[in-house]
């Protein structure tokens, strides 16, 4: 009988969070997943590359329920998701980000990262302020202070950066304090000091919380993550730490390039 728990990225063991097997994705005739086979566990910090098309964000929705699989399994925290939406996540500690921002433009930074906590806690009936409301203001507050948004409180989103907005998804994220993170393609849009910010935010997340990123930007998945696993047409094609990766002659030739060499 298998154990559930699966080699951390330090030489260990640790319980495994995610476990996908054999998902098979398919849209018509198109085949999307392949027959994706994926452990992640406790406190890993993993990162999915692949050029366009190799079903990277197709497998990143699949984990995070916004697609159901056509064949195969998905376990969250011991528990069948395989075909259960998506606001089932949140209740099993997983929090995503999107690479379009689902954030309100015209509330506040704070409103937000309150809402957020609402969201994750159930409907807050009262019209009045109590304990339970100034707690959650409290958390909005130390949410925004760890993305360094914390000067900006009173600012509308529609007023922020684009940098400070994709700082805000993270932040309504980890306001939920989430066990899992899943990041959908984070640096979209960056610019060069706006990806260091980012790179340094990620760097600083408690070891704990597991992150599973998609990212177009090899410096800042080689950075932030201690694992990488390669798509291409739909399947995992190689896998190892950032230097196993960079090394790997086929990553070369399907996604790196002449850019890695």
């Amino acid at each position: 009988m298998a154990t559930d728990t699966t080699t951390s990225t330090d030489g260990g063991t640790a319980a495994k969070v995610i476990e996908l097997r054999s998902i098979v994705m398919a849209f018509g005739g198109l085949l999307a997943l392949g027959g994706v086979d994926l452990d992640v566990a406790q406190g890993d910090r993993l990162a999915i590359l692949g050029p366009n098309g190799a079903g990277k964000t197709t497998l990143f929705n699949v984990v995070a329920g916004d697609l159901k699989p056509t064949e195969g399994s998905v376990v969250i925290k011991g528990v069948d998701c395989t075909y259960l939406p998506s606001r089932h996540r949140p209740r099993l500690g997983v929090a995503r980000t999107y690479q379009k921002a689902r954030s309100f433009p015209g509330l506040t930074v704070a409103d937000n990262l309150y809402l957020a906590v609402v969201g994750r806690n159930g409907r807050h009936r009262s019209l009045l302020p109590g304990g339970k409301d100034r707690d959650w203001r409290d958390r909005a507050q130390q949410a925004a202070r760890s993305v360094w948004l914390d000067e900006r409180m009173d600012t509308l989103v529609s007023d922020l950066s684009h940098g400070q907005k994709r700082q805000l998804e993270i932040g309504m994220s980890l306001v939920t304090d989430p066990d899992v993170l899943l990041l959908d393609e984070p640096a979209s849009g960056l610019s060069r000091g706006e990806r260091e910010r980012l790179i340094e935010l990620l760097e600083a997340l408690p070891r704990a919380t597991t992150l599973l990123l998609i990212e177009h930007d090899m410096d800042v998945a080689f950075r932030v993550a201690d694992r990488i696993v390669v798509m291409s047409d739909g399947k995992t094609v190689a896998g190892g730490t950032p230097d196993e990766v960079q090394a790997n002659p086929l990553v070369h030739e399907i996604y790196l390039g002449s850019e890695a060499a």
